[in-house]
């Protein structure tokens, strides 16, 4: 009945691991600060919904490099690019990001791992000046120790957290529902300063 969106995708992709909901992955876009043309780098393939969201959504001029140390998500990541058609908008990677990002003067790298903490080096060191590092992470510890990690590299660090909430609508009875999307995990941000040094 009609085409699918984002959303209906996100729906239907296999997932070997847990993936980023859309509430999240809609802000990070936004956080990278990315555009069409531009080279990101991600490390935690996972499902890869936020590479084919990237892929999606940053258009064929851009350039989006996922790593991962798991060779099975790996695969299961590029069907599910595959399936949608964006394939060839991504350049699948398996290493690890701890020991080297091998690409320099990308607009920006994202995490989503159990360490990121180990990685913030490699990923100041990849980034051009003024790129953004997002790190996706489930507990207060890793962003304690992610923000521990960054502040000494990167400015204006900060972390959120997003809920998101939907409303049972029935006359005379408009109110939010019992369930929703609470806790799924925090966002960690910082930028490389324009000195790069």
């Amino acid at each position: 009945m009609l085409k699918p969106t984002p959303f209906d995708i996100y729906r239907g992709l296999k997932r070997p691991t847990q993936v980023l909901y859309p509430k999240d992955v809609a802000y990070i876009l936004y956080m990278i600060g990315a555009k069409p043309g531009s080279t990101v780098v991600e490390a935690g393939t996972g499902s890869g919904f936020l590479t084919i969201s990237m892929a999606y959504f940053l258009g064929e001029s851009s350039k989006i490099i996922t790593y991962d140390v798991r060779d099975d998500t790996q695969r299961s990541a590029k069907k599910n690019a595959d399936f949608l058609g964006l394939a060839d908008r991504i350049i699948f990677k398996l290493g690890d990001v701890r020991e080297k990002i091998e690409e320099t003067d990308i607009d920006a790298v994202f995490f989503d791992m159990p360490d990121p903490w180990n990685a913030v080096k490699s990923a100041y060191d990849s980034l051009s000046p003024s790129g953004s590092l997002v790190v996706f992470v489930p507990t207060i510890i890793q962003v304690e120790k992610t923000f521990m990690s960054m502040r000494d590299l990167f400015v204006d660090v900060h972390a959120e957290e997003l809920m998101s909430r939907e409303y049972q609508l029935k006359e005379n009875a408009v109110r939010p529902k019992s369930i929703g999307v609470w806790h799924t995990g925090y966002i960690i941000y910082g930028r490389k300063s324009l000195k790069g040094d």
